[in-house]
């Protein structure tokens, strides 16, 4: 678990700063201060790894040198409290290497700061912690005036603006991860702070370690005290309640991985002893869950909470699959069929059976489609039909872009689910039984907000409707939701790719779907639409000229242009208003002050919205081109046709609409789409990016991100999709085999291909590991406890603490309302069968040993066995005599009885009910022991019974039952 931090300050003579010292200690170098007359030496640092100065283009040489640089910019300032220099701090991630760190930082500043007009001094430092693990991080200190050939001049107040540090941080999170990926390093980070996750843990300010050692310093010496503080309170927090750190790991990922766990920690607590507390609160809660090993052999764990929500989700999947109360009148079907023919929309026989399942009775249905295989015109006819069976038909998806196409292509009113959650919180727009509640892009809704929905939907009696595909983009919250449905329901699919006009590229959208990216971008590649560049500028510049050339060729046609990060996107923006303006087609250019920073925006610009607004009727994502602009508003026509005019003051979540990130496109449609394929891409993101189009894609790559078409391949090709704490109960043979038969429903000429693969990405990912003999390998961690028993120890007393561990696991998770898991099932059974294995029938003694006295099952687990072998020995004995049975049988009977007449007595009847309905089900069992009801037979007395000739005991025993029954119903009477 990489940590996140970026942060920026500003170096400023006001507090007493120079810019020539600060850059002598950020670079543990000598350097003479022009203005002081003095020498800053701070050559005896350590840690330092990397020192640089990174000019912009047209800067003068001489500004290379680290002395030269700043004594200028010193020279500049004359104003006692001048602001000198802006210092941006990121912390690098620990799994990378020194070299790896270095290109990572230089890579980052190049993009963000120097390419913007700002001279760079850049330093990476490599420290260790007190325990020796790695603190990677890099200070750069920034220019804050521009610069030309002769030197510096005026300072650039965009550079100042606070929706600019909000994009460097977004761009830091996004170039991280896109390098975390390209290295095939299983660690991400996340810019949002706690509060926006969610998270009961105050945030930290980064302290460097040259600060730590200089306590004494004013502001310097309260940023330490305070980071140690809030360290140390998050400590406590988690000491005492350690659910907060599993609720924080399991937010954007269902399961982790002991490295995860002892990150976070290290991150919160205050030195070596606190961290011990924190990890040995969180290993010791009850609130942790052990899954077993993943495919990289590292045991992955999850929180009980995660497992109550993919349990609440599976209960309210499988109820509202069990209903069959909204079904659609085979009139009405045809009827809405006939009209969608009569208006030119012919339905496939996929699209067809599709529509059949979406309106049959069931309170569950869900559809996979390929992208582009006319989902939502399937569903413009599925809403007639519902409609005209008198239900109310509502739309939701996690983004409004999403929301606006499920609107636009099926006609039914859509919002974003955040929306829809905040209303029924506020007791508005509440579901009913007949509703119909169409869920858009499932896949990307994480299992927590998919539970929430399922379940407001089943207690309000409604119909929901899922549609999307699981290999499209991932949910950005923990869990794979859609997948995990579909999977235990089934679905109807549409295979049938319609969106591209052109068979050949429909066969590529087909194989973008089913994971063989290589032979789709071959494909491509074949008919010209693959560009490679030197690097990833040159081909950000050709893909813009050649969206240009097509937009003035074809203006008449949609377009766009994807990436995968939000800083690739704004410089896209900004070179495709450049040739627009170079063409004529911009009016004059207006600063307005937005959301994310000051943008110039013109007439005939075109603008994407980013935040939903329902009286504006706009959503996050909407697109359209600007006809009017001021610094105080602006008039927009929308792409659906719509015009809309707004005060900047009242709305400012809008920014350049050429380009987007893949998230913002799925569920776009275009006559034409351009992508710029970077490292962090995947096969999800590529598969969405390369199938927006009706005509064609061109996609851009440079060899400075990947070094030829095979390395682009194989990045595309990588898939990340989410998992589930439930997948883990499953062994991975399983897992193949429930992936290549929902590929065989799709293309059963494609199985045979589909199953080899699976199989042999199964065998390279367990590639070396050696599994124990059945009768050793576990997957419990009682188990493994269990096992680790002193070597002296007998093997049945081993046997016997083995059992009692996994009994007692199970016991906890049903005493906590939680589902027993399959793994914990299987490890049961295991444990079972190597006591049967020392003992014939010892599994059946155990258990029941073990059920008559749980007292010892606590004795056994802790390894004291004696009293669990008796009992065992005990069981056995009365398991072979049929009369010692007999005992126990009128013993039981007789107690529970007395039982029964003392609840009826007390007024408990449900109590009472409870133990009749025990005595019926033991009667009713006496069959199944003919040696026990031949002894019964001559001790009916004393069970209150006389016997009538033609009658067994059992017979008898149920009737006196019954007739307590009907004596109590009819004094109810």
């Amino acid at each position: 678990m990489a940590i996140y931090h970026f942060s920026a300050k500003i170096i400023s003579r006001k507090v007493g700063s120079s810019a020539v010292a600060s850059a002598a200690y950020r670079a543990a170098e000598r350097l003479h201060d022009d203005r002081l007359n003095r020498n800053h030496d701070f050559t005896n640092k350590a840690g330092v790894i990397h020192s640089e100065v990174m000019l912009p283009e047209g800067a003068p040489e001489r500004l290379s040198d680290r002395t030269t640089l700043w004594n200028e910019i010193e020279a500049q300032e004359k104003r006692y409290d001048a602001q000198l220099a802006r210092e941006v701090e990121f912390s690098i991630p620990r799994e990378m290497n020194e070299k790896q760190g270095v290109q990572l930082a230089r890579d980052f500043v190049d993009e963000q700061f120097v390419k913007r007009g700002m001279v760079a001094d850049l330093n990476v430092h490599w420290d260790k912690a007190a325990d020796g693990s790695p603190k990677p991080h890099a200070h750069v200190m920034l220019s804050m005036r521009h610069v030309d050939g002769q030197g510096f001049g005026n300072k650039v107040a965009d550079w100042n603006d606070r929706g600019l540090l909000k994009d460097w941080r977004e761009a830091w999170s996004a170039h991280v991860n896109e390098r975390l990926a390209e290295l095939s390093i299983n660690a991400r980070i996340d810019h949002r702070s706690y509060a926006d996750q969610g998270i009961e843990l105050e945030p930290q300010h980064k302290i460097g370690p040259a600060a730590s050692r200089r306590p004494s310093q004013g502001l310097e010496a309260e940023r330490i005290e305070d980071h140690a503080r809030i360290a140390r309170e998050n400590g406590e927090k988690i000491v005492a309640n350690p659910s907060i750190a599993l609720d924080a790991i399991t937010r954007q990922q269902s399961t982790f991985t002991t490295r995860d766990l002892a990150t976070f920690a290290f991150r919160h607590s205050d030195g070596k002893e606190q961290f011990d507390q924190v990890m040995g609160a969180v290993r010791g809660s009850p609130e942790l869950v052990a899954l077993g090993k993943d495919g990289r052999d590292q045991e992955r764990f999850t929180n009980r909470e995660m497992i109550a929500v993919e349990n609440r989700l599976e209960r309210a999947g499988d109820e509202l699959a069990g209903r069959s109360e909204h079904g659609v009148a085979r009139a009405t079907r045809d009827g809405a069929i006939s009209a969608a023919e009569g208006r030119g929309l012919v339905l496939s026989g996929e699209q067809r059976d599709a529509f059949e399942h979406v309106t049959g009775s069931a309170g569950l249905a869900s559809v996979v489609g390929y992208a582009g295989s006319g989902k939502s015109a399937m569903l413009g006819v599925a809403r007639e039909a519902w409609e005209g069976q008198g239900y109310t038909v509502r739309g939701a998806a996690l983004s409004g872009i999403a929301a606006e196409n499920l609107e636009s292509g099926s006609g039914i009113a859509s919002r974003t689910i955040a929306s829809l959650e905040h209303a029924w919180g506020q007791g508005r727009e509440q579901l009913g039984p007949r509703d119909v509640l169409v869920v858009d892009e499932a896949g990307m809704i994480g299992s927590r907000q998919m539970e929430r929905v399922l379940s407001q939907a089943r207690d309000a009696g409604a119909k929901v409707v899922m549609v999307g595909d699981p290999e499209q983009l991932q949910a950005i919250e923990a869990g794979a939701a859609f997948r995990s449905i579909t999977e235990r329901h089934g679905a109807a699919e549409i295979t049938e790719i319609r969106r591209q006009r052109e068979d050949w590229q429909r066969d590529a959208t087909r194989a973008l779907a089913t994971g063989r990216t290589g032979e789709a971008v071959h494909a491509y590649d074949e008919r010209g639409m693959v560009h490679v560049a030197d690097t990833r500028e040159q081909a950000r510049s050709e893909l813009v000229d050649g969206w240009d050339r097509a937009r003035q060729a074809d203006p008449d046609k949609s377009r766009i242009i994807l990436t995968h990060t939000n800083a690739e996107v704004r410089e896209l923006n900004d070179e495709a208003r450049g040739r627009l303006r170079a063409s004529g087609d911009l009016g004059s250019d207006v600063a307005v002050k937005a959301e994310r920073g000051e943008r110039q925006f013109a007439s005939g610009d075109r603008m994407m919205f980013l935040r939903n607004e329902r009286s504006m009727g706009v959503k996050n994502g909407t697109l359209g081109t600007i006809e009017r602009v001021s610094a105080e508003g602006m008039a927009v026509k929308l792409d659906d046709g719509r015009s809309v005019a707004f005060d900047t003051k009242d709305y400012a979540h809008v920014d350049h609409g050429y380009a987007a990130t893949f998230h913002k496109s799925q569920g776009v449609t275009v006559d034409q789409a351009h992508v710029l394929a970077t490292p962090g891409m995947d096969r999800h993101s590529a598969y969405v990016g390369m199938s927006r189009h009706r005509d064609g894609v061109q996609l851009h790559y440079g060899r400075d991100d990947f070094a030829d078409q095979r390395q682009l391949v194989r990045a595309l090709s990588r898939d990340r999709g989410k998992d589930m704490a439930g997948d883990y109960a499953r062994p991975e043979p399983d897992q193949a085999r429930a992936f290549a038969e929902r590929r065989e429903i799709r293309f059963p000429e494609l199985a045979r291909e589909m199953v080899e693969k699976v199989q042999a990405k199964a065998r390279g990912m367990f590639a070396g590991f050696k599994p124990k003999p059945p009768s050793e390998r576990t997957t419990s961690p009682a188990i493994e406890r269990a096992e680790r028993a002193p070597t002296g120890q007998p093997d049945q007393a081993k046997a016997i603490k083995r059992y009692a561990h996994v009994v007692a696991d199970i016991k906890r998770m049903r005493e906590n309302d939680l589902p027993v898991l399959p793994h914990q099932e299987s490890a049961l059974r295991r444990a079972g069968e190597a006591v049967e294995a020392l003992r014939p029938q010892g599994w059946r003694d155990l258990a029941s040993a073990l059920a008559r006295n749980p007292q010892l099952v606590r004795d056994a687990a802790e390894g004291k066995t004696g009293g669990a072998s008796r009992a065992m020995a005990e069981e056995q004995r009365v398991r072979l005599d049929p009369e010692l049975r007999a005992d126990r049988f009128v013993k039981g009977w007789q107690a529970m009885q007395r039982d029964r007449t003392a609840r009826e007595q007390t007024g408990d009847k449900d109590g009472a009910e409870r133990l009749r309905g025990r005595m019926e089900k033991l009667a009713g069992g006496l069959h199944r022991d003919p040696q026990l009801e031949s002894v019964l037979r001559a001790r009916a007395p004393e069970l209150a019974l006389k016997m009538e000739r033609g009658r067994s005991i059992g017979q008898e025993l149920a009737q006196s039952v019954a007739i307590v029954r009907e004596r109590d119903r009819g004094m109810s009477r």
